[in-house]
């Protein structure tokens, strides 16, 4: 299942690890981990954050995905389920539309 996971890191740690040299070391580490098909960073509510796209094949993986986060960076964290154009043209939209019209 793909997934989008949004993720913001409050200033600190984030801010001491730069100073200190570490910070890209660090993302690094953690990317290469998860493996995502796609990595956006941002300015999220002013402050620093983006978006990875996850293909989670099982819900057990989604601890592997969010403690990086949590455990280095004290960020928050959010997963949502997404579908490609593929994926939404075999939902059904329109026998359910039909189902419950």
């Amino acid at each position: 299942m793909r997934m989008l996971v949004d993720f913001n890191f409050p200033l600190e740690p984030f801010n001491t690890l730069v100073r200190n040299g570490t910070v890209g070391q660090k993302i690094q580490q953690i990317l290469e981990d998860i493996k995502p098909e796609a990595v956006y960073f941002s300015e999220r509510n002013g402050m620093r954050g983006g978006i990875l796209i996850v293909d989670v094949a099982d819900p057990s993986r989604v601890p592997a995905i969010a403690e990086p986060f949590f455990l280095t960076f004290n960020a928050s964290v959010e997963f949502h389920v997404v579908m490609g154009p593929e994926d939404l043209a075999r939902a059904g939209l329109d026998e359910l539309g039909e189902k419950y019209a």
